[in-house]
């Protein structure tokens, strides 16, 4: 049948749809390949813990899934909040507990305060031997402007329900009174973070008082004090968590991809670090945060 096309045309097209179709199906086999296969999955925790939102998503997500074996929680944090911290450690223990599923924290950078805080409620903890890890305490910091607004003779009048309702506030000096409130905070949360170590680690209460100071330590020097238990890398977490949870072979990994954030790239982007160099007015929070 000669319908005008030229025959060449028509078997270089044919040609060219077939080598199309050969390097989509070669690129998507691997993959096809370990569908239904079962893995681990992978949920990081980068940079302050600021929010739990999306960890804790990320985990419920993994936690519900019937291939995903096991979980590796990958931690690069100086840590940071301290109730984001605790609700994503007490979202891995329910992993753990209700869902039945392994949890391996890595060490990555840095793994100290609340990034600790998390990794204390997996199965495992792995870490680099350079890790920067520990920092076991609780820090408050609260910029002081009255001695400032004394000499540029500004004066801050505050109506208020209690004597303690501006307790933190920068424009008057701190009383000895608000200094053992704020301690008595600091305490407890405080004890809540030895608490959760010893319960994690399985040590005494008193062997982790010794080390809660805030030091750091690195990962060679945590594993010689039981805060961790083996030196490795992300690649040596995912196979641990494999072999714990019964998968043979060098396992399936999983990992959800992050939503993009407009507002958080425009505050990477012009913002950087400023933004937390920013005293708030409104706050004085209480941080799981290894400072430097």
């Amino acid at each position: 049948m000669n319908d005008g096309y030229p025959r060449w045309k028509r078997v270089f097209w044919m040609l060219l749809a077939g080598f199309a179709l050969f390097t989509i199906g070669k690129a998507l086999l691997p993959e096809l390949l370990v569908a239904g296969k079962e893995g681990v999955g992978i949920v990081r925790v980068e940079g302050p813990i600021l929010d739990s939102y999306q960890t804790i998503e990320e985990l419920n997500a993994f936690a519900d899934d019937p291939l995903v074996k096991a979980i590796v929680v990958r931690i690069d944090s100086p840590g940071g909040g301290v109730a984001p911290s605790q609700e994503i450690y007490n979202a891995v223990k329910r992993v753990r507990k209700e869902q039945n599923k392994t949890v391996v924290a890595s060490m990555g950078t840095v793994a100290a305060s609340g990034g600790y805080y998390i990794a204390v409620a997996t199965d495992r903890i792995l870490a680099n031997p350079g890790t920067l890890t520990g920092s076991i305490g609780v820090i408050m910091q609260m910029a002081n402007f009255h001695e400032l607004l004394e000499k540029i003779g500004v004066k801050s009048v505050v109506v208020k329900s209690g004597k303690f309702k501006d307790l933190g506030s920068p424009f008057r000096p701190i009383s000895e009174e608000d200094r053992q409130v704020l301690e008595s905070i600091m305490n407890d949360t405080l004890s809540q973070f030895i608490e959760a170590v010893a319960d994690g680690r399985s040590m005494d209460r008193a062997e982790v008082e010794q080390l809660a100071d805030g030091r750091v330590f690195t990962g060679r020097q945590a594993k010689s004090l039981l805060l961790v238990d083996e030196i490795g890398d992300l690649h040596d977490a995912i196979k641990l968590a494999g072999e714990l949870s019964g998968i043979e072979g060098m396992p399936r990994v999983l990992e959800t991809t992050k939503p993009f954030s407009f507002r958080e790239f425009l505050e990477s982007t012009f913002l950087g670090g400023v933004r937390g160099l920013v005293p708030s007015r409104f706050s004085a929070p209480l941080l799981y945060l290894w400072v430097v």
